[in-house]
């Protein structure tokens, strides 16, 4: 495709699609850490019990982890369009609940349906965008910018929850979600065009309910078992995803139309694509938590200050997203996911020499940065593998099970590093240095097998 034919392609109206979706995409990966340095301030005004905060956030991760495939489904029958609607409205009706709740329930009940929101507009945006976007060079340039809106989202939600809680109230991180969600209702139907599959096939209905119960109690259980070890709950839930899944598997095997085709399992790059992504998002993820409990609980700063600290990882994340598009017309995306899957543990090991000092900031944010362009190179060759070997009938079902992935590593990511976190009983300085090396390890290791990998095929 030659230049002036690029130009020719990328019209206003395009552009406008472009804006509206990556908008979205944004204020959900938002939406999702937003409230994660002001738990505090929320269990304080609402009444939470301490060992039921994280519940505020478990509960959105729970409901984007464990329906978004399904919603991906859903879309390339019903129309993509038309779910991501649907979706924004809820969204917009779930932001006004949270910020009038006055009780833990209320709260609780708008995170559920913020996080079935999200489960439905973030893999429909993501399938109307690669519907806009059919030529390469474009649709990984638009990948590109819809990476940088996700990732950076996630990491200015955490700025802008220590500022909202520190200069106003907790309650403008859901007020803020409503201007936004309606202006995209109003808009959405003026400029982007339905989407859906050509081929209409049957709803694989056990399909959809096995993988979604099968995930929410897998999630649920890793979160369980991580938090209070394997008791009873844990253990029990753990057993029951297994059923489920396996029993997930037969069916599947078995449909004349199922959820998930075999095929799309079976080819290499969207299986390893899809696991790397628990790593790049479960990984990125538990380092930012860990920054902010750094600087306030060891550094003794606010939580704005927390929040500013994690900057640096939001330019990263700019850097990497504008120079991706061009790294990737020239690596392969397995190859360049594995070597920034590397890139990316390796700026982490810096935490393993974190002080008590002031001048640690400097060193910690430098890192950070260099860590955040690979993350954000990661994440672009992760959404080209696993949506480039899936047809226009199933790019809902191919993006649903992107985002999956990524709401899943989100999901686990902090429960698991606590879990290493709580097995030091050195200080907390000590227990954050080794949640932090093992969480780079883990980086690590999934980038090297990647690329070994490959070269034995």
């Amino acid at each position: 495709m030659t230049t002036d034919t690029a130009h020719v392609r990328l019209t206003g109206r395009r552009v406008m699609v472009l804006v509206v979706l990556l908008a979205a995409q944004f204020m959900l990966a938002a939406d999702f850490s937003v409230l994660n340095v002001a738990l505090p301030r929320v269990g304080a005004d609402l009444g939470f019990l301490s060992g039921d905060l994280q519940w505020i956030t478990t509960t959105f991760a729970l409901c984007a982890a464990g329906c978004t495939l399904m919603f991906g489904r859903v879309g390339d029958h019903l129309g993509r369009r038309r779910i991501f609607a649907a979706g924004m409205a809820v969204l917009a009706a779930a932001s006004a609940v949270g910020g009038l709740a006055g009780s833990p329930a209320v709260l609780l009940v708008a995170r559920t349906l913020q996080g079935l929101a999200t489960a439905a507009v973030t893999p429909a945006a993501l399938a109307l965008l690669t519907a806009a976007f059919p030529e390469p060079s474009l649709r990984t340039k638009a990948l590109g910018l819809n990476g940088v809106m996700m990732s950076s989202g996630f990491t200015v939600g955490s700025i802008l929850g220590g500022l909202l809680t520190d200069l106003l109230s907790w309650r403008w991180a859901f007020f803020l979600n409503l201007p936004v969600a309606l202006a995209a209702l109003a808009v959405v139907p003026l400029v982007v065009p339905e989407s859906r599959a050509e081929t209409r096939r049957k709803p694989d209905v056990p399909g959809a309910v096995l993988i979604t119960t099968g995930l929410f109690a897998g999630v649920y259980g890793i979160t369980r078992a991580a938090e209070s070890g394997l008791d009873t709950a844990a253990v029990f839930s753990l057993a029951l995803a297994a059923v489920l899944l396996i029993a997930f598997g037969i069916v599947e095997s078995r449909t004349a139309d199922p959820l998930v085709p075999a095929a799309i399992l079976r080819h290499p790059d969207v299986a390893y694509g899809n696991v790397a992504a628990l790593f790049l998002f479960g990984g990125e993820t538990a380092l930012i938590f860990f920054t902010g409990l750094y600087v306030q609980n060891v550094l003794g700063h606010s939580s704005l200050v927390a929040g500013m600290v994690l900057v640096g990882i939001g330019a990263g994340q700019i850097l990497g997203g504008s120079i991706g598009p061009r790294i990737l017309a020239k690596v392969r995306p397995r190859t360049l996911l594995g070597v920034a899957l590397v890139g990316q543990g390796a700026f982490m090991l810096p935490g393993l020499w974190l002080a008590a000092t002031n001048g640690w900031l400097a060193v910690l944010i430098a890192a950070e940065f260099a860590n955040a362009v690979f993350s954000m190179l990661a994440m672009l060759s992760f959404l080209v593998l696993a949506t480039s070997a899936a047809g226009a009938d199933a790019q809902g079902l191919a993006t649903g099970m992107a985002t999956q992935s990524q709401q899943i590593g989100m999901a686990i990511g902090i429960p698991l590093a606590s879990a290493v976190f709580t097995t030091v009983t050195t200080g907390e300085l000590d227990a954050i240095r080794a949640a932090i090396g093992v969480d780079a390890l883990a980086l690590v290791g999934a980038g090297a097998f990647g690329l070994l990998r490959r070269g034995k095929r």
